[in-house]
């Protein structure tokens, strides 16, 4: 990307973090003001540029940008608690969210800042001036501040989510690098990574995959052989769609569904940062538990187990899509996608009115969904008809997810309580 020119119209980065709230509010002051907007137009619009600015300038390694919304928007639920006295409240919460993300945004993606700088300006420009507003912006970017120290070298950054991993020899179960990259294991260092909330990685680890002379393990590799093979004769036209619309990252495919979520969900400014932030917290968790359990069994996928096993061996055998580096047992798909479900049934309710859902990886197919639970049963199939996860792997994915989910519902008070 090209340095960007100077930026006469909009405040440099270096100038945004170092102006005092009032200079900043003064400034804002001076554009015509727009008509009165509505506290959730804040939110949305805060909420479109973090997804903006995390998918022009984002890490490629999906927990990272977990934890890039996880600590803007925690700082921001954080910053909309509580109101000090003699402050209006939808003035100081709407410029606090601001503050926070905004804070938080250009400290985690500096590449992003003059996009950044524009929106905080422009929803600067659409509050009331007078102490509520400065008090508020001051206020976000405290608790940015404050909590980008504390998740200092968390382990959460690139090199450090995949940290080296020594491949066991090859052995009846035991993962290998997979064709036709035969890469080596990814995510590894996820397990040794500081959760938001889970006093272990390994706190919620699974019990043990089925054994390999189990008939359910039988049964588990007859279905992604049957319905998982590039050639499959038995998957239908719907079932592929659905492998190919689930197929891309979660983070970027639940990004619609939470944003549908928090349109709809009728809370005020603190309500709806307080979703957002459980949502991610909870993701950031169930991503590292994900990697604990993973490794801990280091199960083999399908690919290795059809081709080289002892249940009637197939060389040739090939899934549809290729195989994600890192072991079968349990799905990261499907851990995000029971993470997501919990979140969002129990702060929205489990049913919404019908939304449409697009995925960049199936170009001109819309699918439409009236409950968080449709798309934790599509990731279950995806997979499988994939032919890159057993449906044992899929089903404990969601298991896992749901767990941590409900872990950090149920301790968000701690978590959520201003520093």
């Amino acid at each position: 990307m090209s340095s960007p020119g100077p930026r006469p119209a909009a405040l440099s980065r270096r100038t945004l973090l170092a102006a005092g709230a009032a200079t900043l509010l003064t400034t804002a002051a001076a554009v015509p003001p727009a008509a009165a907007v509505p506290s959730a137009a804040t939110v949305l619009t805060w909420y479109d540029a973090t997804a903006e600015a995390v998918a022009a300038a984002g890490a490629a390694t999906q927990i990272t940008n977990s934890r890039t919304w996880a600590v803007a928007w925690l700082a921001a639920a954080r910053a909309t608690r509580a109101v000090p006295a003699g402050a209006g409240q939808d003035t100081f919460r709407r410029a606090a969210l601001s503050g926070a993300v905004h804070r938080a945004l250009v400290t985690l993606l500096p590449g992003r800042a003059e996009q950044l700088d524009a929106i905080l300006r422009q929803t600067l420009a659409t509050l009331p001036g007078g102490p509520a507003g400065e008090r508020g912006l001051n206020e976000g970017r405290r608790q940015a501040d404050l909590l980008l120290a504390e998740r200092q070298g968390d382990g959460l950054d690139p090199a450090s989510v995949d940290a080296p991993y020594q491949v066991k020899p090859a052995a009846p179960g035991v993962w290998q690098p997979t064709p036709p990259a035969y890469a080596p294991a990814a995510q590894y260092g996820n397990r040794l990574a500081t959760p938001f909330l889970l006093r272990t990685q390994s706190q919620f680890r699974l019990g043990p995959p089925p054994a390999l002379d189990s008939r359910r393990y039988a049964e588990d590799l007859a279905e992604v052989r049957a319905y998982g093979a590039v050639g499959s004769t038995v998957r239908t036209a719907r079932q592929t769609e659905t492998a190919t619309f689930w197929l891309g990252s979660s983070l970027a495919l639940y990004t619609r569904p939470l944003r549908v979520a928090l349109a709809r969900g009728g809370e005020d400014v603190a309500g709806q940062a307080r979703l957002v932030a459980l949502f991610h917290t909870a993701l950031v968790d169930t991503q590292i538990a994900t990697s604990d359990t993973k490794y801990a069994y280091e199960r083999w996928r399908p690919v290795t187990a059809l081709r080289t096993g002892t249940l009637d061996p197939d060389p040739a055998w090939t899934p549809l899509h290729t195989t994600p580096a890192h072991p079968d047992y349990p799905s990261g798909h499907n851990t995000y996608a029971g993470a997501a479900e919990t979140v969002l049934s129990a702060l929205t309710g489990p049913r919404t009115a019908p939304f449409e859902l697009t995925s960049p990886t199936a170009p001109g197919v819309t699918r439409t969904y009236t409950a968080w639970r449709q798309l934790s049963a599509e990731n279950t199939d995806a997979r499988v008809f994939s032919g890159i996860h057993t449906r044992t792997a899929d089903e404990a994915g969601l298991t896992l997810g749901r767990r941590v989910a409900h872990h950090t519902l149920e301790n968000a008070a701690p978590l959520l309580a201003a520093r």
